[in-house]
């Protein structure tokens, strides 16, 4: 999916690593695509490549969001892919009541949901914690019993919290999903899960969309269980841009 150069794009495709992942973004290989379709189909290719997949929908704005993610869950379902994807929600911008619709219309599917947002507090789904803001350790621990993904952030502060973080939810009886790309942070997962003697599907590694394929499958042969985060709609691409440049 084409994205439009801007000042602010230019200034981070300044930055070697930066710019080698937005240069992917612009021809298309870190977003799934603008439509419902695309996110199906790429989800399909993941799986069957051994993958599972988290499911990053973001509608244009102007768009129904909540009817544009009815649709997908609708269309995940019928291509036999929910037991292997995962529906993350943006709680904050969604509000409670469309949350909870949404949450109730994913789980009648077979599509677990997880929620991102200071406002993730449902009963039943899991919820996305940002290493790098404040109280995640602390939501770590609230939450160990069931599914958190935990996401890195930036900078040597960021590195330290998602440490803490992952040791708290390796130590738990839940279900951690440990959303890295920092081939250091990859490791340390790897061995905390191994010093808590958690078994392989028990928990699983997080990746990006077109990002270290190779690790992704070298993870996969070494027995681990690997997730994808596909980012897709008319939105997907304006977010990605916002996240390298540290402002969502």
């Amino acid at each position: 999916m084409p994205v439009r150069s801007s000042p602010e794009a230019r200034r981070l495709l300044a930055r070697p690593l930066v710019g080698r992942v937005l240069t992917g973004l612009f021809t298309g290989r870190l977003v799934a695509g603008p439509r419902i379709e695309d996110a199906v189909r790429v989800a399909g290719e993941l799986v069957s490549d051994g993958r599972r997949v988290a499911l990053e929908h973001t509608p244009a704005p102007g768009v129904e969001a909540v009817a544009e993610f009815v649709v997908l869950i609708g269309e995940i379902h019928a291509a036999g892919l929910a037991a292997d994807c995962e529906l993350t929600l943006p709680a904050d911008q969604l509000g409670g009541p469309a949350t909870s619709r949404l949450a109730a219309t994913a789980a009648a599917a077979g599509l677990p949901v997880l929620l991102a947002g200071s406002e993730a507090a449902l009963p039943g789904p899991g919820i996305v914690v940002p290493a790098g803001e404040p109280g995640a350790e602390a939501r770590c621990r609230a939450h160990a019993s069931g599914r958190v993904r935990l996401t890195e952030g930036r900078g040597a502060a960021a590195d330290l919290a998602f440490v803490r973080c992952l040791n708290v939810l390796m130590a738990g009886d839940g279900h951690p999903e440990i959303a890295a790309s920092d081939r250091r942070l990859i490791a340390i997962a790897g061995e905390r899960a191994a010093w808590n003697g958690r078994t392989p599907d028990s928990w699983e590694h997080v990746m990006p969309y077109g990002v270290l394929t190779d690790e992704q499958h070298r993870l996969l042969a070494g027995g681990y269980a690997v997730r994808v985060a596909v980012p897709s709609g008319g939105g997907a691409a304006a977010l990605v841009v916002r996240r390298l440049g540290g402002r969502a």
